[in-house]
């Protein structure tokens, strides 16, 4: 029995699927086994927006919980292709046959990945020295970051990523421990004043992680809320040769890199830098953009629905 209540569309013969999104800037490249100090950790949960509930609870997942750190299955068998829940393997599944309208009414597309974003939220660039560093989705209960990575034919690189990645955090203080959720082991570490949660899901040939950052609070919706949208999310490895390890490659859509690029620019006048934008950080003039853009791809996409 599925957790997740999304199905097919019945979609009819012949019918056209909708163009995919043209491509833009491509982002920098992080490692599937970063493992970010406590300071940056604890800045994503202090950067999350806490806002109030949903009216509409969604479908939670079973999960057993140990107080042991190395508790759990690091994974739990997931098909990506044949399943009946995501993460998918985008090229073996057609994103177009679902109906993801009970979480989502727009598609961010990432080239690598495809992510149903979830209801009223919005999508954040987090500038690096070389462009956009990172692509953030910020929902109502805190923030959700996914990155696709190429991994070997015979998996476990989660298991061993995971394992870094908690060590990592460890040694810069920060609590962490092992849940077990849908797909398996889940990093969760705690902050001072948040939580991150660490998902990791293999498919064939890549592994999509996603890292939940959320106040103190908010986790078990974030929690709740993140698995949705992991539950829903494509992967596109595609054939070229990428050393395992490597993010694959992430592009933006050419309408959200064009506003991007003014914000750097605008930032950059305000600043009186006629250069690069600065090395780290999510500017207002980039947030400001960003749920421009979101307002109106929602407005696009409730006019689509209402066809």
């Amino acid at each position: 029995m599925a957790m997740w209540p999304f199905g097919k569309k019945n979609t009819k013969p012949g019918e056209p699927a909708a163009p995919a999104e043209p491509a833009g800037a491509r982002s920098a490249e992080p490692s599937a086994a970063d493992s970010r100090g406590e300071a940056a950790l604890r800045a994503d949960a202090d950067a999350t927006v806490a806002v109030e509930d949903a009216d509409t609870a969604v479908a939670a997942a079973t999960t057993e919980i140990s107080d042991a750190p190395e508790a759990g299955p690091v994974s739990i068998a997931h098909d990506a292709v044949n399943g009946s829940t995501g993460p998918f393997d985008g090229d073996n599944v057609d994103i177009d046959e679902f109906d993801f309208t009970d979480f989502s009414n727009v598609t961010l597309n990432l080239g690598s990945m495809k992510v149903p974003l979830p209801t009223d939220s919005q999508v954040q660039v987090e500038m690096g020295e070389a462009g956009p560093k990172m692509v953030h989705i910020v929902t109502r209960h805190g923030r959700a970051t996914p990155v696709a990575f190429a991994a070997p034919r015979t998996g476990g690189m989660w298991e061993e990523s995971s394992e870094e990645i908690a060590e990592g955090m460890r040694s810069e203080g920060m609590p962490v421990g092992f849940e077990t959720g849908p797909w398996g082991r889940e990093i969760v570490g705690t902050g001072t004043n948040g939580i991150i949660r660490i998902i990791g899901v293999e498919g064939p040939r890549w592994l999509y992680r996603v890292t939940l950052a959320s106040p103190s609070g908010k986790e078990d919706e974030m929690a709740t809320l993140g698995r949705e949208l992991v539950a829903r999310s494509f992967v596109y490895r595609g054939n070229d040769p990428i050393l395992a390890g490597n993010s694959l490659p992430v592009v933006l859509p050419q309408q959200l890199a064009q506003q991007v690029q003014q914000a750097v620019q605008a930032r950059a006048v305000q600043q009186g830098q006629a250069q690069q934008p600065p090395a780290t950080g999510t500017p207002t003039a980039l947030s400001e953009a960003m749920k421009k853009i979101m307002d109106i791809n929602k407005v696009e996409g409730e006019r689509n629905n209402g066809n």
